[in-house]
């Protein structure tokens, strides 16, 4: 058990070790680097935590982390209203829009089904996916989800879903490896993955045969 010369800096670790991936070690290591910084350094960041977990928004159309009520990429009239690619989180439309290869819209699940994990469909945004699938304006929806059991698993859930609306089912090629996380992949491959998709009617076919 470490001990610590005080309670404010265990405090502060116990804290830091409770976000994805900080063990206690790197914990310590990013508390005392903090106490080496200005104070206005430390207080801009507490701030912008603060900040951001009270006053970020959800878009509205497609649940994306947002600003405004509307995010930039709904709102902007060039893009494509028709094509709406579906992902799992904000880190999947980052790596998509970093490729440069997608015009159209997205619409974010917030996770993908995991009866492991006790995460099912009622769990995820897709009370508004099915919303926007019946206003009549989408012709084409991408599934872009992880490459797992869990992925496919959400995949085949959505497209059961969707496919009652007459609208096209695609899904991203698989140029990525079977268990990668989009976010993971470059920028090269995965815009390609986007370009060269295939109709989902194709993939449950070569699954039955």
């Amino acid at each position: 058990m470490q001990n610590y010369p005080s309670r404010l800096l265990e405090s502060a670790v116990n804290e830091l070790a409770k976000l994805p991936g900080i063990g206690r070690k790197t914990a310590l290591r990013m508390a005392l680097n903090l106490l080496k910084r200005h104070p206005a350094e430390v207080e801009a960041l507490g701030t912008s935590v603060i900040k951001m977990r009270n006053e970020v928004n959800y878009c509205r159309e497609c649940k994306n982390i947002s600003d405004q009520e509307v995010c930039a990429i709904c709102s902007n009239p060039k893009r494509d209203k028709g094509l709406v690619c579906i992902v799992e989180d904000i880190r999947d439309v980052m790596a998509i829009e970093n490729t440069g290869q997608f015009d159209g819209v997205y619409h974010v699940l917030g996770g993908i089904i995991s009866p492991m994990e006790g995460i099912g469909p009622q769990d995820l945004n897709i009370a508004s996916m099915i919303s926007r699938m019946d206003s009549g304006v989408i012709r084409e929806v991408i599934l872009a989800l992880p490459t797992t059991i869990e992925g496919d698993t959400t995949n085949f859930y959505l497209y059961r879903r969707i496919m009652n609306f007459g609208i096209t089912v695609s899904a991203i090629a698989r140029g990525i490896s079977i268990g990668d996380e989009l976010e993971h992949t470059d920028e090269v491959t995965l815009g390609r993955s986007i370009l060269n998709r295939t109709p989902y009617e194709s993939i449950i076919s070569r699954k039955q045969s």
